[in-house]
């Protein structure tokens, strides 16, 4: 019998219905995933992850007010053939790039009840399939394959497979906190249990869980069953929860601890960083911004 362990991952899912209250007003009529990360939307570096973990097929679970991811990833042949017209076949082949990336679902998650219940909109698409689950506010760097990482643990040990990062305790509230063990993976831990933002007094480590996730099927399942937690929504971490507690349901949970480069897009501040960051190492801009950069920190200092 095939079984998940053994069964390809193909597809991605990346809930994208949130309202982007954090970055009122600019996101009251554009979608928070579509604010630029130096002149990419952020939900573009999202997809162009998936795809170079060789998850062709894209499923996003938007929301109202949403239309303008639809319109990213779909032709402009207006814009392009004014392109053509000129002759500018660099900025052709950048418009093209989005078109061009993955094969792209849409499904309305239309009643906002949390990241659990998000994903389990996907159900339909995704059938008994392992699938990975990627957030919009975390975009991972590309010289740092954590996605193919994390495809490769699930495809090792089975089950599901959450991303976790090592946090300064005083944040540990912000995150789903991992109670873990070690493996024969340096990289690689066996999760026990799983708490939603626990104060830093309460919490059991300061390992973090991150925007990806690498899923066994069962957890819809799971989610069918999970009643609204935190906040009054249903949380992936509760049925996640329940997975580890027992891999009879639909294996074990694993989790990569990652130490390479991540930008959390979700946060204004760490938003301007990571723009800040990404535009320096620009071949294209980074010569001349840094030199900028420069000079600006000498005369604010």
């Amino acid at each position: 019998m095939t079984t998940s362990r053994t069964r390809r991952i193909t597809k991605a899912v990346i809930p994208a219905a949130g309202l982007g209250t954090r970055f009122l007003p600019a996101t009251k009529a554009t979608p928070k995933e579509m604010l630029p990360v130096v002149d990419k939307p952020a939900i573009q570096y999202v997809v162009e992850e998936a795809v170079t973990a060789g998850l062709p097929d894209v499923l996003m679970v938007t929301g109202r007010n949403k239309r303008p991811l639809e319109d990213h990833f779909d032709r402009n042949y207006e814009l392009e053939e004014v392109l053509r017209s000129k002759g500018d076949e660099t900025k052709l082949t950048r418009v093209q790039e989005s078109t061009d990336l993955a094969t792209i679902h849409y499904v309305r998650q239309g009643d906002p009840r949390g990241l659990g219940h998000a994903v389990l909109c996907a159900a339909p698409h995704v059938g008994d399939q392992p699938f990975a689950v990627l957030l919009g506010d975390d975009l991972i760097d590309a010289r740092d394959p954590l996605l193919s990482r994390m495809i490769e643990v699930q495809e090792t040990y089975g089950g599901s497979v959450v991303a976790l990062l090592e946090v300064d305790p005083d944040s540990i509230h912000l995150y789903g906190c991992a109670v873990a063990e070690p493996t024969g993976d340096d990289d690689v831990v066996r999760v026990s249990d799983l708490v939603e933002k626990p104060s830093s007094e309460d919490a059991p480590s300061n390992l973090a869980v991150i925007g990806r996730y690498v899923l066994d099927p069962a957890v819809f399942e799971v989610l069918r069953k999970t009643e609204p937690g935190r906040g009054g929504e249903i949380q992936l971490t509760d049925a996640l929860q329940t997975l580890a507690a027992d891999p009879s349901i639909g294996g074990p949970v694993h989790g990569v601890v990652f130490k390479g480069r991540r930008y959390d897009t979700g946060d204004r501040g760490d938003y301007l960083r990571a723009i800040v960051r990404l535009a320096s190492e620009r071949e294209d801009l980074g010569p001349d911004f840094r030199a900028w950069l420069r000079d600006f920190v000498k005369e604010e200092l």
